[in-house]
């Protein structure tokens, strides 16, 4: 028998790694996978040799680390976790990340040992490889004598760009980023025509890393420009002479608070590009993302959005034609120091916005950019109260205005005057967005639901008549599943939406295996979406609910702003209430209900197992914030301390060390079992938190670590999610999906 420990298993990894590099090296058109996938394929391979898998995780070390705020001592035994960014490291920052590498191998080691071998989990990543491999649509963008859109077919590990002449013409590839690098870790983030569409701006990242790098191509023969633009560059704004574009990006590579806009000539270097606005630096702790860019297609008016909150923001204007002329930049205000958000689109020389502004559910107001006194405004669209405005868009003569009643869409049309003209039907309850064009009264919609994929319909606006235009087909028959919303009782007493799905004929006796999902923050909506990953949890019998909570913006901002800060503890009752929603009405019981979330919605599922473990037996907490006291130190979260606070800052301290998931782990409890997730290449939440948790819940656990486990899984080439491809996104699924089923007993 071969007996290998955990040590020497590290040092064969290590050798292994040095050998793959070398090989890449040489033959570098040979390794068409990750070093990331291929070094955790050997550990696998390491860790399951006939007679060595291991029965339980890695110890992880203790250290001595204490630190005080407001007066109270925190303990901190694995703040080693965090790595050489963490503000006190000293010492050898290599020595310490080869030892967190280690550590990270050991325990994706254990993990893949525990999930790679379940009952099933060839079937089920067969079944989720056919159901992700469904042609996926993008909305077509038609500019000029062009037809754009993205699509991906099969098996392709990422969407390819392909263009047309018109509607009916033959499409072709433009742009297709498989061929750019062969690993599938290259992701196309967003495009741009310019107004003739003669030519593409473009931006592209690796890995997840979401630090865009934007690019322009020809239309006609798809030559690339010289033109390079680094630093996270956002979606373009072209001015109408097709040779000018505003672009947000960082100035400083590295810092993701200095935010720049700048404008961009073709052909000229970026670094002499003038920059027409520049995020300031002081008070961190009171700003939020920065500045936005809206322009007028003619290029005179820039309207800046600068995020003061994540429901706030101030507005300015500048007049450009007035800087070309003269070269200063005049700042004029339109609406600033309001606790309100406003966000809209310029035509001629009037400013539509919709906003928070004395209207919770929002309204659209109208400003008069060239007039004496701009910032006044006038009411355009009033607010109801029985729907939350979600977006506006232009077309010829009129404001398309995205509706969420009850947490599912409505699309109406108005004129500019405010005057209502008709609604746009849509296929069934579900979730719609619109792409128009203000040149055209054809436009495009997204639409899906629990019951349809995602589908791409055509409008015509001067009637409302819509057409069908590309709609995959699922393998798998969804006409036996059924979808109903009801509403609980939190323990407040707010009445909470939660959407149910299942199939048809399961009993209400208690013993349904169910997923209970949330997110509750951001003023972010969860509306109905095609169960692709979970239909072969529901054809199988399973239940899976998504609970509305506050925090959310199905509401409006009211709802979004009881459950943020010192609101916070209201999203994870509401949750909990949810979960005695589905006990109480024979839906399921504790031994049979797990709880998902990820980013904000894995602090809900990481908060939610340290309150109230009795109630859950499996937890999905990906990507997640989890160490509440220091997550503002790390990458770019200073930019939610609006949202929830920070532990600097005494009089938030109190509410946010309640909840803090990491400093509320005890010992000696039985913790649900718990799959907690993160990427190497995250850029806005640092896998700290999961490092840390798991290290954490692992320790203080009584629960049979073997039958119900504290798993980890770091991704090494992955972000926060984005730009995955499609192996990684099956392997993703079918670990969510196998862990839940073994967990809550689906067969």
């Amino acid at each position: 028998m071969i007996q290998i420990t955990i040590h020497v298993r590290i040092e064969m990894i290590r050798l292994l790694m040095v050998w793959s590099k070398f090989l890449k090296q040489i033959f570098p058109a040979c390794i068409n996978v990750s070093l990331g996938s291929v070094v955790s394929l050997l550990v696998v391979g390491l860790f399951v040799m006939k007679d060595a898998s291991p029965q339980a995780p890695p110890e992880t070390d203790k250290e001595l680390f204490n630190y005080e705020l407001h007066g109270e001592l925190i303990e901190d035994p694995y703040h080693w976790l965090e790595g050489s960014q963490a503000p006190e490291v000293e010492g050898d920052d290599q020595l310490l990340e080869r030892r967190i590498s280690d550590w990270t191998d050991a325990q994706n080691a254990f993990t893949r040992s525990r999930l790679d071998d379940l009952s099933g989990r060839e079937t089920l990543e067969s079944e989720l490889s056919s159901l992700l491999s469904l042609d996926s649509y993008g909305i077509p963008r038609v500019v000029g004598d062009w037809f754009f859109y993205t699509l991906r077919r099969g098996d392709q590990a990422q969407p390819i760009l392909y263009v047309q002449k018109g509607e009916t013409g033959e499409p072709r590839e433009l742009l297709n980023v498989n061929e750019l690098d062969d690993s599938g870790l290259l992701a196309l983030a967003w495009y741009r025509p310019s107004p003739d569409g003669e030519l593409v701006a473009f931006g592209t990242y690796q890995a997840g890393d979401e630090q865009t790098t934007a690019f322009i191509l020809k239309t006609s023969t798809g030559e690339w420009l010289d033109d390079k633009i680094d630093g996270r560059v956002g979606a373009v704004d072209w001015l109408d002479d097709g040779d000018h574009f505003l672009v947000r990006r960082l100035s400083i590579q590295d810092n993701p608070y200095s935010g720049q806009i700048t404008l961009h000539r073709l052909g000229r270097e970026p670094s002499e590009d003038p920059v027409l606005f520049e995020q300031y630096t002081e008070g961190d702790l009171a700003t939020t993302w920065g500045p936005y860019p809206i322009v007028s297609r003619d290029g005179r008016w820039l309207v800046i959005v600068y995020f003061t909150g994540t429901d706030s923001n101030d507005l300015w204007f500048y007049d450009l034609d007035e800087w070309r002329e003269n070269g200063v930049l005049v700042r004029q205000d339109l609406l600033v120091g309001e606790d309100a958000r406003i966000m809209g689109f310029i035509e001629g020389q009037t400013f539509y916005a919709e906003t928070t502004l004395d209207a919770s559910n929002k309204r659209v107001v109208a400003f008069d950019l060239d007039s004496d006194d701009p910032s006044s405004y006038r009411e355009v669209i009033p607010s109801r109260q029985d729907a939350v405005i979600t977006g506006i868009s232009s077309a010829p003569g009129q404001i398309v205005v995205e509706y969420l009643a009850n947490a599912y869409s409505s699309i109406e049309v108005f004129n500019r005057a405010g005057e209502y003209l008709m609604p746009i039907e849509l296929p069934d309850i579900g979730s719609a967005s619109m792409l128009t064009n203000p040149k055209s009264e054809k436009a495009w919609f997204r639409f899906e639901s629990f019951a349809e994929p995602e589908s791409i319909y055509q409008v015509n606006l001067a009637d409302g008549f819509t057409k069908l235009w590309r709609r995959p087909e699922p393998a798998i028959d969804t006409s036996d599943l059924i979808v109903k919303q009801v509403f609980f009782s939190s323990i407040d007493g707010t009445q909470v939406p939660m959407f149910l799905i299942h199939h048809k004929d399961i009993q209400m006796d208690g013993e349904n295996p169910t997923v209970l999902y949330g997110y509750g923050g951001f003023d972010i909506s969860l509306t109905p979406n095609f169960m692709t990953t979970w239909l072969p949890w529901l054809t199988r019998g399973g239940v899976y609910a998504v609970a509305n909570l506050r925090g959310g913006g199905e509401y409006g901002a009211n709802w979004h702003r009881a459950g943020m800060l010192e609101n916070k503890q209201n999203v994870f009752d509401d949750f909990y209430s949810a979960a005695e929603w589905l006990f109480d009405n024979g839906y399921t019981r504790s031994e049979r209900l797990g709880i998902r979330g990820g980013s904000n919605g894995g602090l809900l599922t990481g908060t939610a197992i340290t309150q109230r473990p009795e109630l859950f037996s499996a937890a999905i907490v990906a990507v997640p914030l989890l160490d509440m006291l220091r997550y503002q130190y790390f990458l770019m979260a200073r930019y939610w301390v609006p949202e929830y606070g920070s532990a600097e800052i005494a009089e938030q301290f109190d509410y946010i060390r309640a909840y803090s998931p990491y400093h509320n782990i005890r010992s000696g409890i039985k913790y649900p079992a718990t799959l907690l997730t993160a990427g190497e290449n995250d850029t806005r939440v640092h896998p700290l938190h999961a490092r840390k948790m798991a290290a954490a819940l692992q320790a203080a656990s009584t629960s049979d670590l073997e039958e119900e486990p504290i798993l980890l899984w770091i991704d090494r080439s992955a972000g926060h999610g984005q730009g995955k491809p499609l192996a990684q996104r099956v392997e993703e699924s079918a670990d969510q999906v196998a862990f839940m089923a073994w967990q809550l007993g689906l067969r």
